[in-house]
């Protein structure tokens, strides 16, 4: 039986072990909510990571906010996707000054990455024609790769093996961390392998060219993109343009994402059979956590599912 001072020893023994670990923890700051959940995955139990696009905001045309410069400042780590997505990352990443390891998931060893897209119609080997004006930078890769699970399990272990390097004394830790992540994106992966097999041959439209692993991952027949303004319904001669490419496709719906009002779908489909429905590729409307990507995983794949089925 111990002895009250030795209980009230070893309480404070493993409070300041406690204590040490939180401190010992790296600070590590995340651009996308997507990639921001794979890496808390990975630290669960040794500390958070922080995250700077929250809500609503684009990586393709975010502004960094004066506290989101000072968290790069002090961060030890630091994971972006690439310029290829987060162009604004460029030069406060260089300023940093090798202050902070730096990771890109377009740079990861194993990670598969797609062309760049233009809007319009898309040939089916993933070639291009057509061009309406879509901000993408075709030149350079598709920075959407989180949406493919194979490259969620290379960013998990490649998460793992960044901290294990800054933050040895936790290496164990992150490993069989990033082990559970993976064993949790496989049982993702083959439930949406099987609620998407019956919808893979339905053409459907997209506003924003984002999905493209997501669609060869598990076989989707995406026709196209359309560039539509979220502040700014189309006028009549492009709402006519729009109608036409979607029936000419044989698209059976329409996905616009939440930025886009409703109004703006019924106007461009009013008098057609074309369904709607919203994908949203950041989980804008998520908490942030190491819940966030499976979530937003799965809700694609519904969203998908239930707007493209027989009725």
């Amino acid at each position: 039986m111990q002895r009250p001072g030795s209980v009230a020893a070893l309480a404070v023994t493993l409070l300041f072990t406690a204590l040490g670990t939180a401190i010992a923890a790296p600070r590590v700051v995340v651009t996308v909510k997507p990639l921001h959940s794979l890496v808390a995955g990975v630290m669960a139990g040794v500390g958070e990571p922080e995250l700077i696009i929250r809500g609503a905001g684009s990586p393709h045309t975010y502004s960094l906010k004066p506290s989101e410069a000072r968290l790069l400042e002090g961060a030890q780590v630091v994971f972006w996707v690439g310029a290829s997505l987060e162009t604004f990352m460029e030069q406060p990443l260089a300023a940093l000054g090798g202050k902070a390891r730096i990771v890109a998931a377009t740079r990861m060893p194993g990670i598969a990455l797609l062309p760049g897209r233009s809007g319009g119609v898309w040939n089916g080997d993933g070639g291009r024609s057509g061009d309406d004006g879509h901000a993408h930078d075709t030149a350079t890769d598709d920075g959407h790769l989180w949406l493919d699970p194979a490259n969620a399990r290379v960013i998990a272990r490649q998460a793992a093996e960044v901290l294990g390097r800054v933050d040895p004394e936790n290496r164990a830790r992150y490993a069989a961390n990033a082990d559970a992540v993976v064993t949790r994106i496989d049982a993702l992966d083959a439930g949406l392998e099987g609620a998407l097999a019956p919808v893979r041959e339905i053409p459907f439209v997209v506003f924003h060219d984002a999905y493209q692993y997501f669609e060869k991952r598990y076989g989707l027949r995406s026709a196209g993109a359309i560039t539509v303004s979220a502040e700014r319904a189309p006028g009549a001669r492009r709402v006519r343009e729009i109608r036409e490419r979607i029936t000419g496709l044989g698209a059976r719906c329409v996905f616009s994402e939440p930025q886009f009002q409703s109004a703006i779908l019924g106007t461009l489909l009013e008098g057609t059979n074309v369904r709607t429905g919203t994908l949203d590729p950041l989980g804008a409307g998520l908490p942030a956590g190491p819940d966030a990507y499976f979530t937003l995983m799965r809700s694609l794949g519904a969203a998908l599912a239930e707007c493209l089925r027989p009725r």
